[in-house]
């Protein structure tokens, strides 16, 4: 059975894991206050080129999003998003769960646009009956998105821009963070997000950890005791170390970059083999996320030999799949789902 489904069906690079076999047996202070975990964040703050990066380690994808949209908050305040954003579709409430409303704007493959967002804040202040409404207090985009797309440069700085006139911060939720950058189609550096963006997180889950997301706060703007909010929604980890240590091994000698690299070259491979075999894209992604077109027929047929992911109905016909590459994804088995093809 081939395995297409997602990008952490496999468990974790072999020199994270012969790291963490290594260290074992040391005895180390908990909480992230261990030397690992302080290598890991100076390693990151220079990739990022930011010196005013703080960083901190938290488990997962949607424990992230929760802990830091509410920690970033008022209580009467709620996150802007596109519909399809993670937040909005595919997190069962989680961010309701706090007492923060999603505020959702339209999608475009993916992404907000700067003009739909600057029109949406000066609707909402021109409104006289703004008090009584949930306030935009912050704004939430993922890059790659939900659909494989990507921000361009001058995307994220327009939306920067605005967030700065409004008072509000830009969050970019970086689940697939190393895809995004080592795409072909792609003007984005670590930089520039660090540049742009008020907060976002560099997700080791999908590219080579075990579990693990490192949140980078940019502008010495980490909320006050974030540590202690943390610990207050279960995300606190004992053994910080888990996470210190995976992260300082990605970013070793460009580890995080260079296996995010092969997703995308295989990638463009699996994109390849379907297009000469005269498959349809519902879009263009240019990351480790390809949607095809597969007529339901069909579709069940190559689910007998076939892991992938449903993604929408297309037509009554016709269903839009999901095929994910990952750090792990063999040359070999884009071969054999050539020959099924």
């Amino acid at each position: 059975m081939l395995s297409f489904e997602s990008d952490y069906i496999e468990g974790a690079h072999p020199q994270i894991l012969q790291q963490l076999l290594e260290t074992n047996l040391e005895q180390l202070s908990g909480y992230g206050s261990d030397h690992y975990c302080e290598s890991a964040r100076r390693k990151i703050a220079k990739a990022c080129e930011c010196r005013e990066a703080d960083v901190q380690f938290l488990v997962g994808g949607t424990q992230t999003n929760q802990i830091v949209i509410a920690a970033m908050l008022q209580d009467y305040e709620g996150v802007v998003a596109a519909h399809t954003g993670h937040v909005s579709a595919h997190e069962a409430g989680a961010i309701e769960y706090t007492g923060h409303k999603v505020l959702e704007l339209p999608s475009h493959d993916g992404k907000i646009t700067a003009d739909e967002l600057k029109e949406y804040l000066q609707n909402f202040y021109q409104d006289e009956n703004h008090e009584h409404m949930v306030f935009p207090g912050m704004v939430y985009i993922s890059h790659p998105t939900e659909y494989g797309t990507l921000y361009r440069k001058e995307e994220l700085k327009a939306l920067s821009e605005i967030c700065r006139e409004y008072h509000m911060p830009l969050y970019l939720d970086g689940a697939r963070l190393g895809y995004g950058l080592m795409s072909v189609d792609v003007d984005v550096t670590l930089a520039d997000v660090a540049e742009y963006c008020d907060v976002f997180y560099i997700g080791g889950t999908k590219v080579g950890a075990l579990c693990g997301e490192a949140v980078v706060f940019t502008k010495n703007n980490m909320p006050k005791h974030f540590m202690t909010m943390v610990k207050q929604h279960g995300g606190l980890m004992a053994k910080g170390r888990l996470l210190g240590i995976q992260f300082d091994t990605l970013f070793t000698d460009d580890l995080y970059f260079q296996i995010s690299r092969h997703a995308i070259e295989m990638a463009e491979l699996l994109k390849h083999i379907f297009r000469e075999k005269g498959y349809s894209f519902y879009l263009e992604s240019p990351t480790n996320q390809q949607f095809v077109i597969l007529e339901n027929a069909q579709m069940d047929q190559l689910k007998r030999n076939v892991a992938f992911s449903f993604w929408e109905k297309a037509d009554a016909a016709h269903t839009v799949v999901r095929f994910a590459t990952s750090w792990a994804t063999k040359k070999e088995d884009i071969e054999k789902l050539k020959e099924l093809l």
